[in-house]
């Protein structure tokens, strides 16, 4: 399967809770991490809710 690379660029302090358990099930767990997923569109789904927190590394 294809892989999709997302790298948090923001914090996910003063934010939603259901924002923070998305980033958490992402896997991040600090700022300016970078997460190997497969790319489907569950993930693609979660990377939509926090898009302003993360972005696509290509």
């Amino acid at each position: 399967m294809a892989k999709i690379k997302i790298k948090q660029v923001r914090s996910g302090i003063d934010h939603p809770a259901d924002q923070k358990r998305t980033l958490k099930a992402l896997g991040f767990t600090r700022l300016n991490q970078v997460v190997e997923k497969t790319d489907n569109p569950q993930i693609r789904g979660m990377v939509r809710k926090v898009h302003h927190l993360v972005t696509i590394v290509e």
